[in-house]
């Protein structure tokens, strides 16, 4: 078994020697050509970046930070420190793959690329809320929410522990485990307002914050005031794409999928 070492290219966890070196320890080949696998070390925005790019099977590993506003990594399969016991594991063949659908997310009808986890619309440097509409789309059925906030997250079952899960940190206090509460199911994707003042469903009494829909549902989101408002998840600029008044943003599901790794003690 051959395995590739992906790190953020820019702010990396570990030096790659060190993930070379738990390599060695255990007889797992390090290559950078055809791998069976691909080893993802550092926190959720790595394991998103690259669980949207790579076709070949993923292990997320994670590393324990001592400062509180470091990564949580809680799409970790294992920790750094537990990284030696997991390539013996794959080595010996106790582990599973397990596919994830993604999102592709279009702009003005032209593909601009897929996501694993999540994608957002936020306002930028502009200190008013965003006013924009949202088109939901799916088998037997169809609305429009109108909302002022600070934007909306699309998320797969992959990112329920990110933006849509502010609500049960909020209500639970400290809501660091993601196994606790599963709030998107495995064939849907969840739609979060994020902080909004005011939304509406048309034709209704109904003002939704956070709701689900089926997996497979298209939906279409635009501005209805012009703002500076960003759309962030789809490339690795941490600036965003600017989305202007005539631009509408349209995620839909993906035909790939992303394969994640899980090791022994994580298997049902």
């Amino acid at each position: 078994m051959k395995a590739s070492i992906l790190l953020d290219s820019d702010r990396p966890k570990v030096p790659i020697q060190e993930v070379i070196d738990q390599f060695r320890k255990v007889g797992m080949q390090y290559t950078e050509q055809n791998p069976d696998l691909g080893v993802v070390v550092g926190g959720d925005g790595v394991f998103s970046y690259f669980g949207r790019l790579e076709t070949i099977p993923l292990l997320f590993v994670g590393v324990r930070g001592e400062k509180p506003t470091g990564s949580r990594a809680h799409l970790a399969e294992v920790y750094f420190e537990e990284l030696g016991r997991a390539l013996r594991d794959l080595k010996e063949g106790r582990y599973e793959v397990v596919e994830y659908p993604r999102l592709e997310v279009l702009l003005n009808a032209k593909s601009i690329g897929e996501v694993f986890t999540d994608v957002y619309l936020e306002r930028g440097a502009d200190g008013n809320c965003l006013r924009f509409k949202v088109f939901t789309k799916g088998e037997g059925f169809h609305f429009t929410d109108f909302v002022i906030g600070n934007g909306v997250a699309v998320t797969t079952q992959a990112g329920s522990t990110g933006y849509f899960s502010y609500l049960d940190k909020i209500r639970l206090g400290d809501w660091l485990e993601p196994e606790r509460h599963l709030a998107i199911g495995e064939n849907e994707l969840g739609i979060c307002y994020i902080v909004p003042t005011y939304s509406v469903r048309d034709g209704t009494v109904e003002h939704p914050l956070r709701y689900t829909v089926p997996y497979g549902s298209e939906i279409r989101i635009q501005l209805i005031r012009e703002a500076d408002a960003r759309l962030y998840g789809v490339y690795k600029d941490r600036s965003g794409i600017k989305i202007g008044l005539d631009d509408i943003v349209t995620i839909r599901a993906s035909k790939r999928s992303t394969r994640v790794v899980k090791v022994a003690p994580h298997l049902k």
